[in-house]
């Protein structure tokens, strides 16, 4: 197992993190830019915190720039969330496909992000929390969102399979 990071004063360690996750409301600044525009722009999102993982954070579809989800083939089961669907990002200069996703019909736990939308951060040209630039959780799988108040090891390293 890995040993946590210790926390410096004002982060929090993903090892305090629940299991399973936790929904949070988030209130701060959220951008997502794509193709050299910002797609995405929010001051009210949320959080879903898991053991091990950055947070993921779900931003309402209202929040998107007309015209740049675009339904996209395919779905994933979260045993936590339920079903997933996807959606690319599109915009004039550019095309991230599945790049995000939604839980249109997510269990009882997380039914307020139906429909809101997570991005991977990596698919993106940046994500930004309340100004600072997000580094994408590792290993290209996992939707988390690293910010310098945010201590690990973060799932998705590798040996992190286990975790």
């Amino acid at each position: 197992m890995p040993v946590p990071e210790t926390p410096k004063p004002g982060q929090e360690s993903v090892w305090d993190y629940p299991r399973p996750p936790r929904l949070e409301d988030f209130a701060g600044s959220i951008t997502v830019e794509l193709g050299g525009q910002v797609i995405a722009s929010t001051e009210r999102a949320w959080r879903v915190l898991e053991t091990s993982h950055p947070p993921t954070y779900y931003l309402p579809a209202s929040s998107f720039a007309d015209g740049v989800l675009r339904k996209a083939e395919g779905a994933s089961w979260c045993e936590w969330k339920g079903q997933a669907s996807y959606f690319d990002l599109v915009t004039p200069s550019a095309v991230a496909p599945h790049a995000a996703w939604t839980y249109p019909r997510p269990t009882p736990g997380f039914a307020a992000i139906a429909g809101a939308v997570a991005v991977m951060a990596a698919a993106v040209d940046r994500c930004t929390v309340n100004g600072e630039e997000v580094v994408p959780q590792p290993g290209g799988f996992y939707g988390g969102w690293i910010t310098s108040w945010i201590a690990g090891p973060f799932k998705g390293v590798p040996g992190s399979m286990g975790w």
